[in-house]
């Protein structure tokens, strides 16, 4: 049930123990306070952007409603004023992040953004920095953490690595604490790097520099929000399928060429063990969520799986049959990860989250470490 529009709901406040972390970014749409209409011509007056908050913000299926004031915002002021009117009356979802994507670093508007996160830091998880680094280095995100701390210690900070320079610097972006989750911006970093990516190959095309980001903030404790597509199909995915071979059936009988290649795409991103996706249409929400999100058929197999290991003590040393598949503690631990990715993703039941946290129980802090690196070991 949603929140009072009076009472806002506490950033990141989590609803399990410490020891599984925050929940992720997930599924990030880009949401343009103040939009272009292309059939009229011109840009919404703050009624018409009003009323499309009400209508598409307040009912977003999203992990996270990602207001965008940096390149995609061209009535950059006109935006700002929208925020402030509406931010305030947005009904508030434990299971969906609000954040917003500011200017870089010093800038004149990144100045106005700060600004307007002063007034609203009651209403933002999440604050996104465009280009990070690129101008003055990791002190960007020290400067910005500490005037966030000042203003609300819950809100989080997601760096968007852009530029080689950014690349370069990532242990040093990702060493700070606000920092739980960091953007691939791939449409910029192609650009600075002059690497023609196209819509359908893009992961292959910069799969290297994917995996450097992924190798860095894997051995910080960090998630990787992937990068967003540009192809717009015309059909929609109905939100009752989310198991995988129903996905795969329905886009083979009714889906467009657009909508399997986003699929895809996000399959690829989600293996990799990336936290979150951004996308900038509505239809794009579902298919990624499902990519991402373990499927129930997948839980309630990794959930026998685990039981199995622990009724043969096996949870640290031994294997077991399971299936016709011979498992060891690695996998194990890939079934456990399982479980908590969905957690994170807020895919996962109460009695299941009760009985993951019973199995991490019974690892060693270092093991559960390697496991899962994004929680606080009690």
């Amino acid at each position: 049930m949603n929140a009072p529009l009076s009472a806002p709901l506490p950033p990141s406040a989590p609803a399990a123990p410490e020891i599984l972390g925050d929940y992720w970014p997930g599924i990030q749409i880009y949401y343009p306070p103040v939009k272009y209409a292309p059939s009229l011509g011109i840009y919404e007056d703050l009624e018409q952007a009003a009323q499309r908050f009400k209508k598409h913000a307040w009912n977003t299926t999203s992990h996270t409603l990602l207001f965008d004031l940096e390149d995609g915002c061209r009535q950059k002021e006109m935006s700002r004023e929208l925020l402030r009117r509406e931010l305030p009356g947005l009904p508030r979802k434990r299971e969906v992040q609000v954040a917003v994507r500011i200017n870089p670093f010093r800038t004149e508007e990144y100045e106005k953004d700060l600004a307007m996160v002063r007034d609203l830091s009651d209403h933002f998880d999440v604050v996104m920095l465009a280009k990070a680094g690129e101008a003055y280095g990791a002190p960007e995100i020290r400067d910005l953490s500490a005037v966030l701390v000042g203003l609300n210690n819950r809100i989080t900070i997601q760096p968007i690595i852009e530029h080689p320079k950014s690349l370069k610097i990532a242990p040093e972006l990702m060493q700070y604490p606000t920092v739980k989750h960091v953007v691939f911006g791939i449409h910029d970093f192609s650009k600075a790097m002059g690497i023609h990516i196209t819509p359908r190959h893009w992961t292959e095309e910069l799969k290297f520099y994917l995996h450097d980001i992924l190798f860095e903030a894997r051995i910080a404790g960090k998630g990787v929000i992937g990068g967003v597509e540009t192809l717009i199909g015309q059909t929609a995915m109905p939100e009752t399928f989310v198991e995988p071979d129903d996905v795969r059936r329905w886009l083979d009988l009714h889906g467009d060429e657009e909508s399997r290649v986003v699929y895809r795409h996000a399959c690829e991103e989600a293996s990799l063990g990336l936290s979150g996706k951004q996308v900038i249409h509505p239809s794009h929400i579902h298919p990624c969520k499902v990519a991402f999100t373990p499927s129930p058929s997948d839980i309630k197999t990794k959930i026998a799986i685990l039981k199995a290991a622990v009724e043969a003590d096996a949870l640290m040393g031994g294997a077991i049959k399971f299936q016709g598949e011979m498992l060891d503690p690695p996998m194990f631990g890939k079934a456990l990860q399982t479980l908590l990715r969905a957690h994170a993703l807020h895919a996962l039941s109460p009695a299941d989250t009760d009985f993951a946290m019973d199995v991490l129980k019974r690892l060693p802090a270092q093991v559960v470490r390697e496991n899962w690196p994004y929680g606080v070991i009690l």
